[in-house]
């Protein structure tokens, strides 16, 4: 099977400028942070790299920042060879703007109050609209969306199903360290991100992706 991206990316026409790219990927992973300081505000986990990354951030008290880019590392390598150095190379500028956004939020965005039902719901929708903005242009927030996004273009199989299975994993884990009440909510949250992808990133409908 060949890995490079140019065996599905999209005619010369279709394709998003530079300064398309750069925005998209600034408002989307800007999105995703958002999502993630509700989640720490209340105490939850998302799915994925991140809900692992805020395991960690939370056992250890290691900020989700570094731990984030740090898990991500190792899957950079499936990037390069099976999506392409284009792909590769954006996915690493959103998941290091991600991280940075993460660590710096404290210092500008606070919360008085937020129902944590609301807020893992919230936390979803905006996460969810994130990615969403990220995969358009060509790009993920690294670990196992990057596994999500390949399978969904090799084999058509949604990348919102494939992030359903990894949470599954991670929510398990996460018995281990949170309340089983908060567990339910970051579940919710999960569901609520990946329903959004689900629907919405159908490479069948979209150009320029």
């Amino acid at each position: 099977m060949k890995g490079g991206e140019g065996d599905h990316a999209p005619p010369p026409h279709a394709r998003h400028t530079a300064f398309e790219d750069a925005q998209g990927l600034f408002v989307g992973s800007a999105l995703a942070a958002f999502g993630v300081a509700i989640l720490q505000h209340l105490g939850l986990v998302s799915g994925q790299i991140a809900g692992l990354a805020l395991l960690v951030a939370h056992r250890t008290g290691w900020g989700f920042g570094p731990v984030f880019f740090i898990l991500n590392a190792p899957f950079y390598v499936l990037a390069w060879m099976r999506m392409g150095p284009a792909f590769t190379i954006k996915t690493v500028i959103a998941v290091v703007l991600v991280s940075v956004f993460v660590t710096v939020q404290p210092t500008v965005l606070s919360f008085a109050h937020v129902t944590p039902a609301v807020g893992a719901v919230l936390a979803g929708m905006v996460s969810g609209a994130g990615l969403l903005a990220i995969f358009r242009h060509r790009a993920s927030l690294g670990g196992t969306g990057i596994l999500a996004v390949y399978l969904q273009e090799r084999t058509g199989f949604r990348a919102g199903c494939t992030q359903m299975a990894v949470d599954a994993v991670v929510f398990a884990l996460a018995l281990f360290t949170l309340a089983p009440s908060a567990v339910l909510l970051s579940v919710l949250g999960a569901a609520v991100l990946n329903l959004v992808i689900a629907v919405n990133h159908r490479a069948d409908r979209y150009i320029g992706m």
